[in-house]
């Protein structure tokens, strides 16, 4: 019986231990950090800019687990279409900080709110957002129509996902699923990036950045949040709102998408009628990255002020 109990107590104990073990971010080497940082009330945002300083703004936002460096490619693209390029951390990825709170919509909505605040960036924007980007910046758009020029949505998430089995299970079980995620989260989630390498031919050095990102302090609990709140959110009236404001919508999907349930699709053409779409048939979840020159070709070139 006190074998029994023993292990009971270290398995509580990983918990916490498994998470106090990791890296806080502030030992991060910020000079590693391309761009600039950017004070916000709820903490630092890292951001980078590309692009003409007259150029038309786009904010182009990352998914659930790789930061902005994600999309250096597509940046690096819009830039050369003449785009002005804003890129930035979600708070518990990349650079930027890692405060406490529900990982909703009102909580990512506050940070980007605050950032373009402090840039001075009112409207005309084009918004570029990738999964769960995609669903953050809808609820923007949504929020703000007036304030949004276009909205490029790709494999965007809002409209049904199918997470994978750990992930599913972290959701369901609040306690149990924090434990989880806490002691093999970071495991699976190495895997996971592996994996992809070798299903999509992803640059190495992003599965090193996600790798790494595994090992820093409030990363894995960010991921989880986002995962009970923001991703558990349907957005389904976000676009009808987004309709009736007719907000040019565009929407570029995967055909081998592993990720986004496969009826969200004809969900948005029945939430939106005038949204864009596009379908590439071979492309998986991560598009933004082995799909950039499709995905530009669908973006018309900017004209600068």
């Amino acid at each position: 019986m006190i074998w029994g109990l023993l292990t009971a107590v270290l398995l509580v104990a990983a918990w916490p231990l498994a998470e106090a073990l990791r890296r806080p971010i502030a030992a991060r080497d910020g000079s590693e950090a391309p761009g600039e940082f950017c004070s916000l009330p709820e903490g630092r945002t890292h951001l980078v800019w590309d692009g003409p300083a007259d150029g038309p703004v786009v904010v182009l936002l990352h998914g659930l687990t790789i930061g902005s460096h994600m999309l250096d490619r597509l940046a690096g693209g819009l830039a050369a279409r003449g785009y002005r390029v804003l890129r930035y951390d979600l708070y518990g990825r990349g650079f930027s900080d890692r405060p406490r709170g529900a990982q909703d919509r009102a909580f990512f909505l506050s940070q980007l709110e605050a950032l373009l605040e402090a840039r001075g960036l009112g409207g005309d924007l084009t918004l570029v957002g990738y999964s769960m980007g995609g669903a953050i910046l809808t609820a923007f758009a949504a929020a703000h129509p007036g304030r949004v020029r276009r909205l490029v949505l790709l494999a965007p998430a809002g409209l049904g996902q199918t997470p994978p089995r750990l992930a599913d299970l972290a959701v369901r079980l609040p306690g149990i699923g924090d434990w989880l995620m806490a002691v093999i989260g970071g495991v699976v989630l190495r895997r996971m990036a592996r994996a992809a390498d070798r299903a999509y031919g992803l640059p190495g050095t992003l599965s090193a950045a996600q790798i790494a990102e595994t090992r820093f302090r409030g990363f894995l609990p960010a991921v989880l949040s986002s995962l009970r709140h923001m991703l558990a959110e349907d957005l389904s009236g976000a676009h009808r709102a987004l309709a009736e404001a007719a907000v040019p919508v565009q929407a570029i999907w995967g055909g081998q998408d592993e990720v986004i349930a496969p009826g969200a699709r004809a969900r948005l053409a029945a939430l939106n009628p005038g949204a864009r779409q596009l379908l590439l048939p071979e492309a998986g979840h991560g598009l933004p990255v082995t799909h950039v020159d499709a995905i530009l070709d669908e973006i018309p070139a900017a004209c600068t002020h």
